[in-house]
């Protein structure tokens, strides 16, 4: 392995955050807003909704995942063996994710055609782009801390993204369509859509991969499976992300339902109204008269302003304690606020920012350190076997973040007709209110609370993170 210098500028580290912003202006949209979107705008049912995300989700996270980091794994180029990728699907990745949310006029049967086949699309090259981007974090550099600090600039980047999302995209979407959703979503996609391929070129241009596997190293795909299989702290990271994203999508995709069918909408109009006048005063105010978006994206504001402030600490704490000690703690707490959804009376709207503030601290820290924790799997799994194979091993990251993406997306429509929401209706039923509540608290806390568990289980602590990282500086030199 090539050993040259392990400490990156900030210029780098900008530059390699901006491909997740980018990245997430699309994930963050399909986490928040997807399941929203093919029932209340698109028009799809429930059902055909869920198995929609369901199928083509599951599809891409066991069939395009590990194709990708194979292939990966096994790039060469002037570029090296990530880099390239980001270049190459750049402009795809955009164009897709416009067209997998624009609504054209066709038949029930074609909208669903249509939906399969853009969202199909989409994962696929999400993907292709996401894989070898996350691959990337493990070859730009092997000193631990300097990853742990590149993990930080990445996800303080990921929040400005989440932060856009959920904060003012509801109301930029209802402005921009004149109270058409559909189009208002549609002319929203395609700036994020050009925005996020100017990042992800520049991402490409600022980074460098400093750690080159040997040219005598060799490797079947067959060998590097059976390498995965063998790997425990791999398995239980494949796990914990999947169980991860699958709270995250539910939760995630919930709240637009909560706020429009269950938050007192008088009582949250006068609670946001000292901000709104504030933000007024100054001429800030993106969210107009609509007490629902404004709502929606100042309670979504609270938890990202919040998590960014978590994100900051992460490594500190980290470097002193070890990643796998401090997901473990504040994963615990963080989840403790999601269960406090299901006690708030509709007009408890202080309770409700509250907890989300308190929620996006706990969970701001943990936020960081799975990213870092599937890298250093990457560099147990070459401590182990003397071969490095960093594109598989962080298809562990994306094959649960595309499951758990997909089974929380299907189980939040999934749930929401087996408790008899009506779409776009004014008045829900007690039993589809109930649901909805459930959605946002107590079913999303479970995974959360069997990953805490299995990270019992995790055996690279502080003392082998230091270890691994001093056994392969020296055989790298």
């Amino acid at each position: 392995m090539n050993s040259a210098s392990q400490k990156l500028s900030v210029k780098e580290k900008i530059g390699y955050s901006l491909g997740d912003l980018a990245a997430n202006l699309v994930f963050q949209t399909l986490m928040t807003y997807l399941a929203y979107f093919y029932t209340d705008i698109y028009g799809l049912s429930p059902a055909h909704s869920s198995i929609i995300m369901l199928v083509v989700g599951l599809i891409a996270a066991f069939i395009f995942n590990p194709i990708i980091g194979a292939i990966a794994d096994r790039t060469n180029s002037k570029w090296g063996k990530f880099r390239p990728w980001i270049l190459w699907t750049a402009v795809p990745l955009g164009v897709i994710a416009l067209l997998a949310f624009t609504t054209p006029n066709f038949s029930y049967q074609g909208k669903v055609i249509y939906a399969v086949v853009t969202y199909s699309l989409l994962l696929m090259l999400y993907a292709a782009n996401n894989l070898p981007y996350s691959a990337l974090s493990g070859v730009i550099t092997g000193d631990m801390s300097e990853r742990n600090s590149l993990s930080s600039y990445r996800f303080v980047a990921v929040m400005f993204a989440q932060f856009f999302v959920q904060v003012f995209m509801l109301a930029i979407i209802k402005s921009a369509g004149n109270g058409d959703k559909a189009v208002g979503i549609e002319k929203v996609m395609t700036v994020l859509a050009i925005v996020g391929t100017i990042m992800l070129l520049i991402t490409f241009l600022t980074t460098k991969e400093r750690i080159v596997p040997k040219p005598e190293q060799k490797s079947s795909v067959k060998e590097d499976l059976g390498d995965l299989v063998k790997n425990k702290p791999w398995l239980i990271m494949l796990t914990l992300t999947l169980l991860a994203f699958i709270t995250l999508a539910m939760k995630g995709g919930s709240y637009v339902y909560y706020f429009e069918n269950y938050v007192d909408k008088t009582q949250l109009a006068i609670f946001i109204q000292p901000i709104l006048d504030f933000l007024s005063n100054i001429g800030m105010n993106p969210f107009g008269n609509d007490p629902i978006s404004a709502g929606f994206g100042l309670f979504n504001a609270g938890g990202i302003i919040f998590m960014i402030v978590g994100i900051t600490l992460s490594k500190n704490l980290a470097d002193k304690y070890g990643k796998r000690n401090v997901f473990q703690l504040f994963l615990l707490i963080s989840t403790f606020f999601i269960i406090a959804f299901y006690f708030f009376a509709p007009k408890s709207i202080a309770l409700m920012f509250f907890s989300q503030i308190l929620h996006g601290f706990f969970y701001g820290i943990t936020i960081p350190l799975l990213w870092a924790m599937i890298a250093d799997v990457a560099d147990y799994s070459e401590w182990k076997t003397n071969r490095r194979a960093t594109a598989i091993i962080f298809s562990a990251m994306m094959v649960g973040l595309k499951a758990g993406l997909s089974i929380g997306g299907a189980l939040t429509t999934s749930i929401l007709g087996h408790f008899d929401y009506a779409p776009n209706s004014l008045i829900q039923s007690e039993n589809a209110i109930n649901g909805i509540k459930l959605l946002i608290s107590i079913f999303p806390a479970i995974p959360f609370l069997i990953g805490v568990g299995l990270l019992f289980f995790y055996e690279i602590n502080k003392k082998m993170e230091v270890q691994i990282e001093s056994d392969l500086k020296q055989r790298r030199a």
